[in-house]
């Protein structure tokens, strides 16, 4: 080879690298277009809610925790169980941990897997990966900018949860080891997602495994927390490690060690199955040659029914584990506040009221229900604006069958699933309490369970509305009334705002069944705020182009 043929080869491999930087560069921004709004509500809520609980804990909680009452609130396994070890509660800063630590860490985990399984399995399930694959840079360099981008997001919520804690005047070696925890609890999520979306040829799979591995890190935290003889639960679950930190008390940096270790190994299995799949494939991907199962597929309500009956089977289970434990945890917690009434003032000013008599906690914590009904309502109008634009309606848009049609039977299907939720949620609590001897009828605990259905609908109004008219959003858009609602009321109630402004919440209108009869008229009304967002949004659905 001559010089002439060197120096060729040699700038031919530069700008090789050059355009493989400026193609790497392209989907760092690309991934970072995708997800910058949800990214700054999440930074925005993790730093607000930590600064506020911290700066009104004095107004709050004052000098109401003294060394007896801290050993009676660690010595409840029911406290321990639905709220964590209490730690440092005598401090604003072991305060905002042991009252926000945990509702923060499933936001950040929620984002991370669902962000992960959108930006990922999403877009390259629709298609709009196969140009990115086709250039120089191979699906696995791809992933690893996105999951870059996914992570940097809870990084940057640590860093200003840290931040936030720091300024409100807490010691900052424990804002900053809380600021870690929850940084890495988002990060091990965010590589849980990108794992799930290798592992998965559909977003639906990819983000109900995500989902179910949440729910089994929670349930595990919650054992642990709870039976002295499980403690070592907690270091199976991501929950778990952040809370056996401990900041503003023991300061442990081991369990922030093994978080960040699984979270490592987790995105090296991501790598590695990304490495070993096609494109648009999965590793269990179901084979081509099976034999065709047609049952439910003669009308368009069986075949809504048969798309919901597998993620339906998951919910469900989880939400019957939740319910399960209220009832079993009813008379421990009951007698417990009926003993320590400032526990009882504490957990009314913070908007949880009526806690003194079985009925009124069942209600209280019957009304959380609303959240997970809600998100699974607004995750399955999601999964239908997914498979819209992954092609897999085509052949059925095709058929003389109209859009509202189609939709319509998918909300049906979708309210009977609810429907469903709410029965089986009752079921188990009653369950719960008949095995612990509390005084909870069947009719009561069913009618507190349906009683949140009007909040849940809210949501499916709300992501029906987004098909319609902004469908790229349809699960965020979907969880505000109710994942948002709650938030905004317990953030109103926390830090004394005006009455009105808790009023906007949904759940402000929600009566406390079984402890009061229903409130007709705010279930009406919240049902005709459903039934119009509905409404609006099949107009738009059926006004609209398809999406592919």
């Amino acid at each position: 080879m001559t010089a002439v043929d060197l120096r060729a080869a040699r700038d031919d491999g530069a700008f090789g690298r050059d355009v493989a930087g400026s193609a790497g560069r392209a989907v760092i921004g690309l991934a970072l277009r995708q997800v910058r709004r949800g990214a700054a509500i999440v930074v925005v809520l993790v730093a607000g809610m930590s600064a506020l609980v911290a700066a009104t804990y004095t107004g709050t909680v004052g000098d109401a925790l003294d060394a007896a009452a801290l050993a009676a609130l660690a010595g409840n396994p029911a406290i321990r169980t639905l709220f964590g070890t209490p730690v440092a509660l005598d401090q604003a800063g072991g305060f905002t941990v042991w009252r926000t630590g945990t509702v923060l860490g499933v936001l950040l985990g929620i984002w991370g897997l669902l962000a992960a399984t959108r930006t990922m399995r999403g877009e390259e399930d629709a298609g709009r990966w196969d140009l990115l694959a086709a250039g120089r840079l191979p699906v696995a360099a791809i992933v690893i900018r996105h999951v870059a981008v996914l992570a940097a997001v809870p990084l940057v919520a640590g860093v200003a949860a840290a931040g936030a804690l720091t300024a409100a005047g807490t010691p900052p070696h424990g804002a900053l080891l809380h600021g870690a925890g929850l940084a890495l609890l988002g990060v091990h999520f965010v590589a849980a997602g990108a794992l799930a979306a290798q592992l998965f040829p559909t977003r639906g799979a990819a983000s109900g495994a995500a989902m179910a591995l949440l729910g089994a890190g929670l349930l595990a935290r919650m054992l642990g927390d709870g039976v002295d003889a499980l403690g070592w639960l907690r270091w199976l679950s991501p929950f778990g490690l952040v809370a056996l930190v401990q900041p503003y008390a023991a300061n442990r940096l081991l369990p922030l060690a093994v978080l960040a270790a699984v979270a490592a190994g987790l995105l090296g299995a991501a790598l590695v199955a990304t490495r070993h799949r096609d494109l648009r494939g999965g590793w269990f991907a179901a084979p081509a040659g099976r034999t065709p199962r047609l049952w439910l597929l003669g009308s368009l309500s069986g075949f809504a029914a048969r798309r919901l009956a597998g993620p339906l089977l998951g919910w469900a289970v989880g939400i019957a584990g939740y319910a399960l434990l209220i009832g079993v945890v009813a008379v421990s917690i009951t007698s417990f506040l009926a003993d320590n009434t400032r526990f009882a003032d504490l957990a009314a000013g913070a908007g949880f009221g009526g806690l003194g008599s079985v009925e009124g906690y069942v209600a209280t914590m019957y009304a959380l229900l609303a959240i997970p009904i809600g998100a699974f309502v607004a995750v399955r109008i999601g999964a239908l604006a997914a498979d819209e634009t992954g092609r897999r309606l085509a052949l059925l848009y095709a058929q003389p069958v109209t859009r509202n049609r189609l939709l319509t039977a998918e909300l049906a299907v979708t309210v009977a699933g609810a429907v469903l939720l709410a029965l089986v949620a009752g079921l188990a609590s009653w369950g719960g309490a008949a095995r612990v001897g509390a005084p909870l009828g069947l009719g009561a605990a069913l009618a507190g369970t349906v009683n949140v259905l009007p909040v849940a609908l809210l949501s499916l109004g709300a992501a029906v509305l987004a098909l319609g008219w902004l469908p790229r959003v349809v699960t965020l858009v979907g969880a505000l009334p109710t994942a948002g609602g709650f938030l905004w009321q317990v953030l109103a109630d926390s830090t004394g705002a005006p009455g009105w402004v808790g009023r906007l919440s949904p759940f402000a209108h929600l009566a406390p069944v079984p402890a009061q009869p229903p409130d007709g008229g705010a279930a009406t009304a919240m049902l005709a705020v459903a039934t119009a967002l509905t409404l609006l949004g099949a107009l738009g659905y059926r006004r609209r182009d398809l999406r592919g």
